[in-house]
């Protein structure tokens, strides 16, 4: 069966089986627990925490010896090859832009041999028992065989985002006592500049080859003995060691978080707490296995991607390797006539984050609007159906017309991530409904909600394959427990109706150890229970739906008292106000002396200059079209729509807004890698703004 094929047969067999699915059928039940009195929910199908779905193994370097030698000789690792780098000039300031061909492949038992080749030459590089090594790269085949090469010798990898700034660098380091660090090229000149705040640094491993024709990349470092990549793997093929294989209980990751406030938090995973994860997804969506094929382009130093990719490589499947910038024909980095990463690849699972999926659907929306005419009339139309069909009208609503409707409509929208998507797992921060329904309709697979934190190693809650609802996070995962405890400060019970609220706890064997020498905020937010049963608490706020199904309504930090005693929601109002075609980012802001709110805009671009073509609008440039008066009206407007669609009360539509024009992006430093805001960051940046906004 051709792909085109498997990409109709999927979504109907998907929609199928959702028709099949009983209203009220129970994903989580009720069950008693130790600790703090709380309101707490389990998986429906396992009466206690999974911890391994794999009979005998208790590490994850025992997960992927034991899957390499069962799929040898089948595809694990690719990536694509390099053809060229260019730069274009545009509007005075240059892009660089990458021709990329087709994926290159590395077998299962090809990889075992470059993970066994690094964990010998780690060792003759003179990394020590109890040392630590840091991996410091975005995402590609070497961070992946890095890790498993460390985990080979019982080495704590510490994980550091590719863009966290200087200081942050210098703090997770020295913290860490990391004495190798494992990056690529353009970090390792990142490194450079820093290397006299560098305490305990012996040796670099770049994954470039490149560095050694740049003496200005070692300028500064002396006193480091910096190896290749390919050198410590011929090292280590011509000198191997005997594996150091780890125990359950040792500590696998010390990852950083990206430090939405102040300086990152390591959060110290064992191999027991990412396997818990790994094993409980196993457990909950169908099918895996090894014709899966995964596209890898979020962060590894997300335990989102990192739990991801060891699951794709504990069941046989292929991971192709991409980036955000890479990923589609249209991205930034692609040079004009070559295929994205998704064309190429034709994956069959991702994992994505909101911001991702709101490009996507901001992109397919932007597209039929210019268009118009019989396209968007038939969209539109297409659109209706379906979405009528998932509110209930089942009845002649897909077989022969759903076919229809992917071959004249939705065939395009699924071509942009390759065509044969089945599964989209979305973490990272809550996806609005409007995105969930739009890609689940557009690309006729379902989106998997996940609900976790870096402490829970990404394991809270789920989204089973047959829940086509939207707006909610899905049931307890099967490594997890989740109990709902008061919050009286905020106004959120166990015993409101008819739902119960409060705030997030998680317990399970995928709760972490705590934080990295910090042990004053791990005894605040992680407790231990007269069970024995290890609990964090998360901070957001969220409510039980009568099927065991959890939704976030809130969060602790984000909640503001205005000046007559409402309270606002920041991070529930940005998410029903990113609905505007207007905005790329949002940030509200309230301040506890003022009655109002209001907003930093990043504009979205090309919407803007293509509303302003059409007003007939004269603007020198995308500064100064957002500086206008009547783009500042059409954009409130626009938001004020958004805001009463969403019910949102008059407190908390923001007032007056502030129009900006350069996007915000984790090299700014004013979001997270994950892109999720850094407010405190945004607010000093803009204090002036804000401030101007308040006094106007």
């Amino acid at each position: 069966m051709g792909p085109y094929y498997v990409g109709l047969v999927i979504p109907l067999a998907f929609m199928l089986l959702a028709r099949r699915t009983k209203k009220g059928k129970k994903r989580g039940l009720p069950v008693d627990v130790g600790g703090e009195p709380g309101y707490a929910i389990r998986n429906y199908r396992f009466s206690e925490p999974v911890e391994s779905a794999w009979e005998g193994v208790t590490t994850l370097a025992e997960l992927f010896e034991q899957s390499c030698k069962k799929h040898s000789n089948m595809r694990l690792l690719g990536t694509r090859k390099l053809i060229s780098r260019e730069v274009e000039i545009s509007d005075g300031r240059s892009f660089e832009k990458l021709h990329l061909g087709d994926y290159e492949w590395l077998s299962y038992g090809q990889v075992f041999e470059a993970v066994c080749n690094f964990a010998s030459g780690l060792v003759q590089l003179g990394h020590q028992n109890g040392e630590r090594a840091a991996i410091f790269a975005d995402t590609r085949e070497e961070w992946f065989i890095a890790l498993q090469g460390c985990f080979r010798r019982n080495v704590t990898v510490v994980t550091i985002y590719a863009s966290l700034g200087e200081e942050a660098l210098c703090h997770s380091f020295n913290e860490t006592e990391v004495t190798t660090v494992i990056c690529g090229y353009k970090e390792l000149k990142k490194l450079a500049n820093v290397s006299g705040q560098l305490d305990t640094v012996k040796r670099i491993i770049c994954m470039d080859d490149e560095y050694q024709s740049d003496a200005s990349s070692a300028s500064g470092i002396s006193g480091w003995t910096i190896s290749s990549f390919s050198d410590v793997d011929k090292l280590g093929r011509e000198n191997p060691v005997d594996a150091d294989l780890p125990l359950s209980a040792d500590v696998a990751v010390i990852m950083y978080t990206s430090g939405s406030t102040g300086m990152p938090k390591g959060v110290m995973m064992t191999h027991r707490n990412v396997l818990a994860t790994a094993s409980a997804v196993m457990t909950i969506v169908p099918g895996l296995g090894n014709k899966d094929v995964y596209l890898a382009y979020l962060p590894l130093a997300h335990i989102l991607e990192l739990a991801a990719e060891n699951i794709m490589a504990a069941i046989g499947s292929s991971i192709g390797y991409g980036s955000p910038l890479t990923l589609t024909d249209t991205s930034n980095k692609i040079k004009r006539g070559t295929k994205g990463d998704a064309t190429i690849l034709k994956p069959t699972l991702m994992a994505a984050v909101p911001a991702i999926l709101d490009r996507v659907r901001d992109g397919v929306r932007k597209k039929i609007d210019a268009t118009g005419g019989l396209s968007k009339k038939l969209f539109d139309l297409a659109y209706a159906r379906r979405l009528s069909a998932i509110n209930g009208s089942w009845f002649g609503a897909w077989g022969l017309e759903r076919l229809l409707w992917n071959l004249l409509v939705f065939r395009k929208v699924q071509a942009i991530l390759g065509g044969r998507i089945r599964f989209i797992l979305s973490g990272g921060a809550p996806l609005s409904g409007d995105t969930q329904r739009f890609i689940n309709i557009c690309l006729g697979a379902p989106i998997g909600q996940g609900y976790g934190l870096t402490e829970t190693c990404a394991g809270g809650t789920f989204s089973e394959y047959d829940d086509t609802s939207v707006g909610r996070v899905g049931s307890p995962l099967p490594c997890s427990i989740i109990k709902l405890v008061d919050w009286l400060e905020g106004g959120y019970l166990i015993s409101d109706s008819p739902k119960p609220r409060g705030e997030i706890v998680i317990g399970g064997p995928n709760v972490t150890l705590g934080y990295f020498k910090n042990e004053e905020k791990t005894l605040e937010v992680y407790k231990v229970d007269e069970r024995g049963m290890r609990w964090f608490y998360t901070g957001d706020i969220g409510q039980f739906h009568a099927d065991g199904c959890l939704e976030i309504i809130d969060r602790k930090k984000d909640i503001v008292k205005l000046q007559h005693g409402e309270y606002v929601s920041l991070g529930k109002v940005e998410a029903a106000l990113s609905v505007s075609p207007y905005v790329d980012n949002i940030m509200l802001h309230a301040d506890s002396f003022h009655n109002y709110c209001v907003a930093l805009v990043v504009a979205a671009q090309p919407t803007l200059e293509a509303w302003a073509a059409k007003q007939g609008i004269v603007y020198s440039d995308f500064s100064d079209l957002c500086e206008k008066e009547e783009t500042l009206k059409e954009v409130s407007t626009s938001l004020l729509k958004a805001a009463k669609a969403a019910k949102l009360d008059k407190s908390e539509i923001p007032a007056r807004i502030k129009l900006l024009s350069e996007p915000w992006t984790p090299e700014s430093g004013l979001v997270t890698a994950a892109l999720k805001l850094k407010r405190e960051v945004i607010r000093k940046t803009f204090s002036e703004d804000l401030s101007k906004l308040y006094s106007s």
